[in-house]
């Protein structure tokens, strides 16, 4: 996970880098060909472009952290090894997952989930950046979609080159992501939240674009995501009991 991987470069060596590689090479030896779904990040991109323009897969990658590097090296391996037929990969980058279920990960971006998923089950959390930021996120419903259509899609359609592609997602502020609570759970769930400012934290979601041009994905078939509100209330539908709720999902 990317804040784990910042705070200790080791572990994220042996975790993202060393142990995706094995699995790879021990797949191109035993069943080569074999198609692979590699879930790489937005993270490899580093800072935003100072144009303005959303990102696009044409755009050099530049790592802001650890995490992002390290997944950027295993997309060049699989990309390496589907070009010589040894496999036949398929790189997705994921935006932000959100609701992410469960408990709390060593993710930077883990507290996108937090805000949610503890108020509305009536548990306090830590927002540890700016409500001013803005963040790439995509449903959970819609990214396992996209992961089963990435398994079915023709290598042909890929082309020569790269099989990266940057899954659909939507832009919205930490801002509006707290508005949305309040519209689902109420004052009751967003009085929960508590800001509480993280440097490393905010330095790494700083480095993350939060606008992508996803003409590719939908070139090759890939689902946009729905709203913020109906991604909250699909996380309620299937999730289990929320103890703090302002209006029943419809």
């Amino acid at each position: 996970m990317s804040g784990a991987a910042e705070a200790n470069l080791e572990l994220g060596i042996q975790v993202n880098l060393d142990a995706t590689r094995k699995i790879l090479d021990t797949l191109r030896i035993a069943n080569p060909g074999v198609r692979v779904i590699f879930t790489s990040t937005t993270a490899v991109y580093g800072s935003p472009p100072s144009s303005g323009f959303p990102v696009t897969e044409a755009d050099a990658p530049c790592p802001g952290s650890s995490y992002g590097a390290q997944k950027l090296i295993i997309e060049t391996l699989l990309n390496d090894y589907s070009r010589r037929g040894l496999l036949d990969g398929r790189i997705v980058r994921l935006p932000t997952v959100l609701i992410r279920p469960g408990r709390p990960t060593g993710a930077a971006s883990s507290f996108a989930s937090g805000i949610f998923r503890e108020p509305l089950n009536g548990q306090k959390s830590i927002l540890p950046v700016s409500k001013d930021l803005s963040v790439w996120i995509c449903s959970p419903r819609t990214v396992v979609r996209n992961l089963l259509w990435a398994r079915d899609i023709p290598k042909e359609a890929y082309g020569i080159g790269s099989r990266v592609v940057n899954l659909p997602g939507v832009t919205v502020s930490i801002h509006e992501m707290m508005e949305a609570l309040r519209a689902v759970g109420g004052q009751k769930a967003l009085d929960l939240v508590e800001e509480k400012r993280d440097t490393p934290t905010e330095k790494i979601v700083e480095s993350w674009p939060a606008k992508y041009d996803t003409s590719r994905a939908k070139q090759l078939g890939f689902k946009e995501d729905g709203t913020l509100e109906q991604t909250l209330k699909d996380y309620i539908r299937d999730y289990g009991t929320i103890k703090v709720l302002a209006h029943p999902p419809k």
